[in-house]
């Protein structure tokens, strides 16, 4: 009896309409249509409306004099809104980025302390906590303030340190260290002993794990460094000649064409799609050769691909005087690297400007050779620097608590001082998990700067209420804050992570 062979299985592909993944890519795509469609829409009735109702929403005022003048900052008279907004960012930038390096130095501080085995420091720590962090921020900054306000008026002989230290109703004033004419061919030197510096420190440390003897290769690179910064500053003048090279290179940039570097600029867009789709074709392939794609697949690489091509359009019909912003900034760039190195530069390094009192009118004043904190400054700076602080201790404390207790006691056992387990156990892997929260205190404090307002201190909000008040542009000014705190935001985050994805465990 012949035995019927068993029917062939053949699988036909699904129609398109009823195909998971073209259904799924298309109910996607339909959807962010609709998105961009619906904003569209709002944006055109919002502008609609702004313009039936006369409020201005263009950025001609960035060209324009607001006649206004600052307090403080690179430029108190500047001669158009967007060099007055430049002023209140540069402000900002420089307090955020004080007050995030103190505030870290002296939040450590504190929350070792509230670990100490010392009652006194412990209790203090815990006071300095429990007080400034129940303590709204800007009640702090206007008590610091009142604070200053109320000091004595400024005199040539006001002190505590006469020529050194000056705090007066006018804020403080104390030495500037700042750089000379030689800080530029003096760096070179320092790159080169940071590269001898680094060779050191890879030969001490295979000498310590082929002998086990103790070489000190971070001792014996900060060595070497020292050594070429001290032969720097007296040799740094021969390296004049790099500005005739950096000038070269300025003279080289101006003389590109720009339509061959418009084009090449639109190649990068398409390269880098092209890249993307390399490095994800070789990120599916197995020993055996190119994994099979799925439809998913498929519709990631086409995306791609039309990115770059829709960036290359974008460069060269909406953008096609970007080449010659690429040129004219990279050529300016570089002449200001050749006056940096050229000239005839060939003073110290580095030099120390003292505070001095000056008096060119019925009052004397700081002079601007020192460092002077305004009030507004100052109480800015001291209420986020401590506020933010306290909560950095209690961070740091947590973190050192989250380190298993056998970590502490196998140091006590190797016979590890205290302090040297600290720094060289405890604190390397409290670092995993105080770093994430750490990055949500920066943000808070880079953010927190704005309260500067309170006390007329000229950082961006300050600058742009006044900008705004002057020319009706409020609804620009503060589109360009929102950009602004956004940019400084996503700044802190990327350098955060950075760090964090450095210093996680690897598992294997």
């Amino acid at each position: 009896m012949a035995s019927n062979p068993p029917p062939s299985m053949h699988h036909e592909r699904p129609p398109l309409y009823r195909d998971v993944t073209v259904v799924k890519w298309v109910v996607q795509v339909i959807a962010l249509l609709m998105v961009l469609g619906t904003l569209w829409f709002l944006a055109g009735q919002a502008g609609d409306n702004l313009r039936a109702s006369n409020v201005p929403t263009d950025y001609d005022f960035l060209s324009v004099n607001p006649g206004i003048d600052l307090s403080s900052g690179i430029d108190t008279d500047p001669d158009t809104g967007g060099r007055a907004l430049w002023v209140g960012m540069v402000n900002t930038l420089r307090m955020a980025a004080a007050g995030i390096v103190v505030a870290t130095l002296f939040g450590l501080l504190v929350g070792l302390s509230r670990l100490s085995n010392n009652w006194l420091l412990r209790k203090l720590g815990s006071v300095y906590v429990e007080s400034l962090r129940n303590v709204p921020l800007l009640v702090q900054i206007l008590f610091y303030g009142a604070v200053f306000a109320s000091l004595d008026r400024v005199t040539k002989d006001v002190g505590p340190i006469n020529g050194w230290f000056h705090i007066s109703n006018k804020g403080l004033s104390m030495p500037r260290v700042h750089i000379a004419d030689g800080f530029y061919q003096w760096v070179v030197v320092l790159i080169i002993g940071l590269v001898f510096a680094n060779l050191m420190r890879k030969r001490r440390n295979a000498q310590q794990d082929a002998t086990g003897a103790e070489t000190y290769p971070l001792l014996s690179a900060f060595g070497v460094v020292v050594f070429f910064a001290i032969v720097g500053w007296f040799i740094h003048p021969i390296f004049g000649f790099i500005g005739n090279i950096f000038d070269g290179a300025a003279s080289a940039i101006s003389a590109l064409p720009e339509n061959v570097l418009q084009l090449l600029i639109a190649g990068g867009s398409l390269g880098a799609a092209a890249y993307w789709i390399r490095g994800f074709l070789n990120s599916r392939r197995t020993p055996a050769g190119l994994a099979r794609l799925t439809d998913d697949d498929y519709f990631r690489m086409i995306f791609a691909a039309a990115g770059g091509l829709l960036g290359a359009l974008f460069f060269l019909v909406l953008w096609p005087g970007l080449s010659s912003w690429f040129i004219n900034s990279g050529s300016d760039f570089f002449e200001v690297l050749g006056n940096k190195f050229g000239g005839g530069r060939s003073g110290r390094p580095v030099d120390v400007a003292l505070p001095e009192i000056v008096q060119s009118g019925k009052f004397p004043n700081y002079g601007p050779s020192g460092l002077n904190f305004s009030i507004g400054f100052a109480a800015v700076f001291f209420g986020v620097v401590f506020y933010t602080a306290a909560f950095i201790a209690e961070i740091v404390r947590g973190g050192i608590l989250a380190v298993p207790k056998g970590q502490t006691e196998a140091a006590a056992a190797l016979g590890l001082r205290r302090s040297t387990a600290l720094r060289r156990v405890i604190i390397p892997q409290a670092a995993r998990v105080m770093l994430p929260p750490l990055g949500n205190q920066y943000l808070n404090l880079t953010k927190n700067t704005s309260l500067a307002i309170a006390v007329g201190y000229s950082d961006i909000v300050q600058v742009g209420q006044t900008v705004y008040n002057q020319t009706g542009k409020t609804l620009p000014v503060v589109s360009i804050w929102m950009f602004f705190y956004l940019s400084c935001s996503l700044s802190i985050s990327v350098i955060v992570n950075f760090f964090n994805v450095r210093m996680r465990i690897v598992e294997r």
